[in-house]
């Protein structure tokens, strides 16, 4: 397919530069991009895994890890196979493409602001109300928590990839960036984009601040409550399950916030995919990283399943023997 290079030709398909402006460490990137790739993809499947194989982690809070931990996975997913592509060659992709690339990347950013919205609602029910948490988290009520962040996502992101593909994309189709994002696609466009900017601009400060403000609002009477706790042990506890969840969020609501709302404050385009690459591969990390290194409950349920697996195998060979 022959790429338009006129500027009044219609684009048939964008090259994502990516990383251009390196080429000698190209073949660096690739390989430890590879690396974090399988680790994500690994440890999220290993958690997931775990929370659906130990009868004691079929608890909310391990239910929404696991959600998050499915999410994070076809999140990374979605950007970094065409991301190593561009290491290799030139990663070229189709209007179709890019824009379907774009709707579920945005999707499932909108519906892990709303899950890390529900996972810190959770912590607060459990800390500031243990003794009616599991009736107010009762599993039709998870359930229903989880389905909203998941469909949220999608309708949001719906509305902004309908006004996009209204555009008419002409001239140059090289992106400067490393996955199909808003404003890089934005720079293409032959059409006004200000209706797709402004509804942008709106969507992102209220599905970013919203969730964002229930977050703090639940550690605000999160603090509240533990100043109050007596037992140092306790309060210990407490503050450990919670500081991994404020790791995540800090790190993924901070750099969305700069590129979506503010992104005047990303002066170079190199920063800006610095940024990217942290709510890209660095978030997902924290998920198998923070969750499980830290959390005895998972190490034991970890523990527990490669014993059985392992038993399991030997009994297989003694009998084949």
């Amino acid at each position: 397919m022959q790429i338009a290079s006129l500027e009044n030709q219609t684009i048939a398909e964008f090259v994502l530069l990516g990383f251009y402006d390196t080429p000698e460490l190209h073949f660096l990137f690739f390989i430890v991009f590879t690396v974090v790739y399988a680790f994500i993809v690994i440890g999220n499947m290993l958690i997931i895994v775990v929370v659906i194989s130990s009868q004691r982690l079929h608890t909310p809070m391990y239910f929404f890890l696991a959600n998050l931990s499915f999410l994070e996975i076809l999140y990374t997913s979605t950007v970094v196979p065409k991301m190593l592509e561009g290491f290799l060659q030139e990663a070229a992709i189709s209007v179709t493409g890019c824009l379907t690339q774009f709707f579920i990347l945005g999707s499932l950013a909108t519906a892990e602001c709303f899950l890390l919205a529900v996972m810190a609602y959770d912590c607060f029910l459990a800390i500031c109300y243990p003794l009616r948490y599991l009736l107010l988290m009762e599993p039709r009520w998870c359930m229903g928590l989880v389905v909203t962040a998941w469909l949220s996502g999608f309708m949001v992101d719906g509305l902004v990839v309908v006004l996009m593909a209204q555009l008419r994309f002409c001239g140059s189709n090289h992106m400067d960036c490393f996955y199909c994002d808003f404003m890089p696609l934005v720079v293409l466009t032959y059409s006004d984009p200000r209706v797709a900017q402004v509804t942008t601009f709106v969507l992102s400060v209220v599905f970013l601040t919203v969730p964002f403000g229930l977050i703090l609002t639940s550690y605000a009477h999160i603090m509240v409550t533990l100043l109050r706790v007596p037992a140092e042990a306790s309060r210990r506890k407490a503050f450990s399950r919670c500081s991994s969840h404020l790791a995540v969020v800090s790190t993924f609501y901070g750099t969305l916030m700069v590129l979506y709302i503010v992104p005047s404050a990303v002066h170079s385009q190199l920063l800006s995919k610095v940024f990217a690459l942290f709510y890209t591969m660095v978030t997902p990390i924290f998920n198998p990283v923070i969750y499980t290194l830290r959390n005895e409950e998972v190490h034991q349920a970890l523990q527990r399943l490669l014993q059985n697996k392992k038993k399991k195998w030997k009994h297989l060979v003694e009998e084949r023997g």
